[in-house]
């Protein structure tokens, strides 16, 4: 027997559509869907980590490739991870560089998703010798209460032993 889920999918576009094309323009927040947070009364982490990521160096057009791993604590959304697979897709034949990149993925996940805590990950393979690791993290606007707990629980978080996902 089958249960039914308590998750909010009806105006979701991308997630069950079937094989979909490639995104033709450049990457951008309105590429990323969102879907009710189930649990808005707790601090919970979600870690997602993309390992395919590929964009284009802006001067030399020589492919750039990256794991990106996105972690937040979702407020009243979170996002659903085709749109986000498509959305990372977006960059392929986009030029950019990391540290753009980096800090352009959490602007967009910061306006569709307003997260309690977002933090980007964008861990670059090697060019030339030089490996480039950009960090870029924001923490929501809340009562010195409210960010203190919540500073104490991504705190706990950065200190845990995880299996190393890439």
């Amino acid at each position: 027997m089958t249960t039914r889920s308590i998750d909010q999918t009806k105006h979701l576009r991308t997630l069950g559509a079937g094989k979909l094309p490639s995104p033709t323009g450049p990457p951008g927040s309105h590429l990323l869907e969102a879907f009710p947070n189930t649990f808005p009364q707790r601090n919970y982490i979600i870690r997602i980590a993309y390992p395919e990521f590929t964009s284009l160096c802006p001067v030399t057009g020589q492919p750039d490739f990256a794991t990106l791993v996105i972690e937040y604590i979702p407020d009243a959304l979170c996002v659903e991870t085709k749109s986000f697979k498509l959305y990372m897709t977006a960059f392929r034949n986009h030029n950019a560089f990391m540290e753009t990149i980096t800090n352009t993925v959490l602007e967009d996940l910061l306006t569709v998703l307003a997260p309690r805590w977002c933090r980007v990950n964008g861990i670059f393979a090697a060019r030339g010798g030089t490996h480039l690791h950009v960090f870029a993290e924001q923490f929501k606007e809340l009562t010195a209460a409210e960010l203190s707990s919540l500073q104490e629980h991504v705190t706990q978080w950065k200190q845990e032993a995880r299996p190393c996902i890439p």
